[in-house]
Parts: structure tokens; C-alpha cells; sequence
């Protein structure tokens, strides 16, 4: 895995510099104060993926190989088959554990530390508590045992995933054109900026990791939100007090506030705030 991580490193780091070349969005808050608490909070994510993650994943693996458990055990088909359908429901389990973070309030506690970020840029790909990668070690070993992933397929897949979350996080304005274009096969920045935004549906919508026609066929696709209009972040905890390191580790452990309303009661609508 490696060579995962130096080939994901390299497309940080060259996002990082583009989105200060071709923003999409203004930013609110300080750019480094921002990037420290995002990499402390790497630090601790990429150290329980290392540990939990991807060992579990790998284990249960090599034991449904070995048992030729899996769905797509199920019928022998050629091995490029077996691949590209096992690499569909990765990203299509993945939609539904992505989906799940939402809905489900215990989850949401802790992705709502992803959300609550008050910029997006490609730093946030990484902005996860180290819990949340945790509670995810679970999944992921449901789920590569219940499809039969291969170590091949399940490595192609990471780099992937790997590669499109720090890009549609990513503040890159690329020409709409070219991201229409590029839409109809990857979750592009400006669909996941929908996602990131303080108006409730829209945060409910756009789940999608690497294809975005889950969203389609699910019919939780938006698109029709100007960047220049979204406010990042979760309302009720926007105050930069609420993004200081110390408080986003313990906020999940804390009494929850009224997610989608601002300290003083307001709303966030599309088009303005309601009080």
C-alpha cells in the first residue's frame, strides 16, 4: 500500500496548489489555522486506518478467498468481470455507508466533525474522527466479506477512492464545461460543495464517492445551488471556538446541539436565513 499513499501524497499536495491558483469558493478563516487542525486530525485517522482498517480488511480477505465466500463467488465469471463488479459495490456499499453517517444520529455525531469544517478545500478529504475511522473498520469488513473482494481489486479501489475524495473536496474551479463533462462519471467539486453546505437537504443529498450515478438512481442528486451562495459548514456549530482542535475531539461526546439552526435560532435557507 505504499505506493498508494505516495501516489495519493503527490495529488494532495498538487491540489493544495491549485485551489490557491483557481479557488472556487472564498474562504472564510485562516488558511493555516485551518490546515493544522486538519492534518492533527489526519494524523490521528491515517494512524486508526493504518492499525484497524486496513488489517481487518485485508484479513477478511484472504479469508474469503480462501473460503470463496462473496457475492461474485456466486456465478464463475472471468476474473476482469469479477473485478469491475466488485469494484462497483465497493463504491455503491460505500454510497450506502455514506448515506448511513447522515440518518443514523450516532454516526452523524461523529462525520458531523467532517462537516463542520468552515471552508472546503482538499485538507477536508482527510478532516475525520479518528472514531469515525473506527466505527468504519466495521463496515469495510462487512463489506469486503459480503462482496468477495479481491486484495488486487480492493487496492485499485482505495486508490481511487483515495484519489476522488481530496478531489471533489478539492477548492478547484475548473471550467463548468469541463466539469459537466467530467460529472457524468466522477463526483466533481462543485457536487460535493452542495454537499457541504448549511442548508439541511442539500447536506442530505450528493453521497456518492467515485460515480455519481448512485445519487441519480437514488434520487438524492442536487446540482442547482450556485458556489457563490453555499455558507460551508454546520450551523450550529460554526464560531471559530467550535473549530479549535481540543473541541472537535470531544464534540461527539458532548450534548448535541440543533444542528441546522446558528446559536441565535436562525435557519439556514437557500437564499438567505430564517429566524
Amino acid at each position: 500500500m505504499l505506493f498508494v499513499f505516495i501516489i495519493v501524497t503527490g495529488v494532495f499536495v498538487f491540489l493544495l496548489l491549485l485551489e490557491r491558483i483557481v479557488p472556487l469558493r472564498s474562504r472564510k478563516h485562516s488558511l493555516f489555522k485551518r490546515l493544522f487542525i486538519n492534518f492533527c486530525m489526519t494524523a490521528l485517522a491515517f494512524t486508526a486506518n493504518t492499525a484497524i482498517v486496513q488489517p481487518a480488511a485485508q484479513f477478511v480477505m484472504q479469508w474469503t478467498k480462501q473460503q470463496s465466500l462473496g457475492l461474485i463467488h456466486i456465478v464463475k465469471l472471468p476474473a476482469a468481470i469479477e473485478s469491475a463488479i466488485a469494484f462497483l459495490l465497493m463504491d455503491l456499499t460505500f454510497y450506502y455507508w455514506h448515506q448511513a453517517n447522515h440518518r443514523f444520529p450516532f454516526l452523524w455525531r461523529f462525520h458531523n466533525v467532517h462537516h463542520i469544517d468552515p471552508d472546503l478545500d482538499v485538507s477536508t478529504g482527510f478532516r475525520f474522527h479518528f472514531v469515525e475511522i473506527i466505527l468504519s473498520a466495521g463496515f469495510r469488513v462487512l463489506q469486503v466479506a459480503l462482496i468477495g473482494v479481491s486484495v488486487e481489486t480492493y487496492i485499485i479501489y482505495e486508490l481511487v477512492f483515495q484519489v476522488n475524495t481530496l478531489f471533489h473536496h478539492s477548492n478547484v474551479r475548473l471550467p463548468l464545461g469541463v466539469e459537466r463533462l467530467l460529472n457524468v462519471i466522477l463526483v466533481t467539486p462543485r457536487m460535493h460543495g452542495i454537499h457541504h453546505s448549511q442548508v439541511e437537504d442539500e447536506t442530505n443529498s450528493n453521497f456518492s464517492v467515485v460515480f455519481p450515478w448512485w445519487d441519480r438512481l437514488h434520487q438524492t442528486l442536487q446540482l442547482n445551488a450556485f458556489q457563490s451562495e453555499i455558507d460551508i459548514g454546520v450551523p450550529a456549530y460554526s464560531s471559530f471556538d467550535d473549530n479549535k482542535l481540543q473541541h472537535i475531539l470531544i464534540i461527539p461526546f458532548q450534548k448535541q446541539r440543533d444542528y441546522w439552526h446558528t446559536r441565535d435560532h436562525t435557519l439556514v435557507v437557500r437564499g438567505g436565513r430564517v429566524h
